[in-house]
């Protein structure tokens, strides 16, 4: 069977599966963070399906959502229709793009760096930085090293629902992260539909994080692990950075 990219199978299913995640509580630290600041205006960069999108825009942020998953992108357009928050989404690749606006913040949630490759990172960070005001906030996050390394690698992951089946067979090789990912669909007539689908992640410690904003750029405000938690016991580390 033909394995497709990350995201082409996945994205009508993405925000369901992942619906214990606690998108509320990670929401409203994102949105108590850029409180701070005076900021309108944001790009949430991997936007995905819209769940952190369409919370800001709930928020009072007017937000352009950019991924380069049409299939995501169609998901999060619709969930915007069908929840009633206005929002514009924008088709494209950060590391290759350009914006042609500017923004007073910039987002990139839930593992949006990870999927950079590492010789594409700073030309990434470059385009945020163009597509931000003098100043304007970058607040973004990671899965960290600790996450890969002791809880992902070389496992298998399952989540076996009435509707579909997801499972992830997982496999670290130095710095590259490798999902292959399976999803049985049930479909009208009640038999399955099998989909497969390749993810690669890369693993960044805090320390290239750090060097990579400062070489694009940006000063360094804060890092600290997932909601506020202890950064070396956490699977996520998030970053606050402005604009130089």
């Amino acid at each position: 069977m033909e394995r497709q990219t990350a995201y082409v199978n996945l994205a009508k299913w993405f925000e369901y599966l992942n619906d214990d995640c606690g998108y509320e509580n990670w929401s409203q630290y994102l949105i108590t963070k850029l409180r701070n600041y005076p900021v309108k205006a944001g790009l949430d960069v991997g936007c995905g399906g819209g769940w952190f999108t369409r919370a800001f825009a709930r928020a009072g942020y007017t937000v352009t959502g950019l991924d380069k998953s049409a299939e995501m992108l169609d998901f999060a357009q619709a969930k915007a229709i069908e929840e009633g928050v206005r929002g514009e989404y924008i088709l494209g690749d950060i590391a290759a793009m350009k914006l042609p606006k500017r923004f007073d913040f910039v987002t990139a949630i839930n593992d949006c760096i990870n999927y950079i490759p590492k010789n594409k990172l700073c030309s990434a960070l470059k385009n945020i930085g163009g597509a931000l005001k003098k100043s304007g906030v970058f607040l973004f996050d990671i899965s960290s090293p600790r996450k890969f390394n002791e809880k992902i690698a070389n496992t298998v992951c399952a989540d076996d629902r009435e509707e579909v089946t997801y499972l992830a067979f997982n496999r670290v090789h130095g710095d590259e992260v490798t999902m292959d990912v399976t999803l049985f669909t049930k479909r009208a007539d009640g038999a399955f539909e099998r989909a497969d689908e390749t993810h690669v992640q890369y693993i960044y410690t805090e320390e290239e994080i750090a060097l990579a904003l400062e070489k694009s750029g940006f000063l360094l405000l804060q890092t600290e692990g997932h909601l506020g938690e202890d950064k070396t016991q956490s699977d996520r580390l998030c970053f606050l950075a402005v604009k130089k």
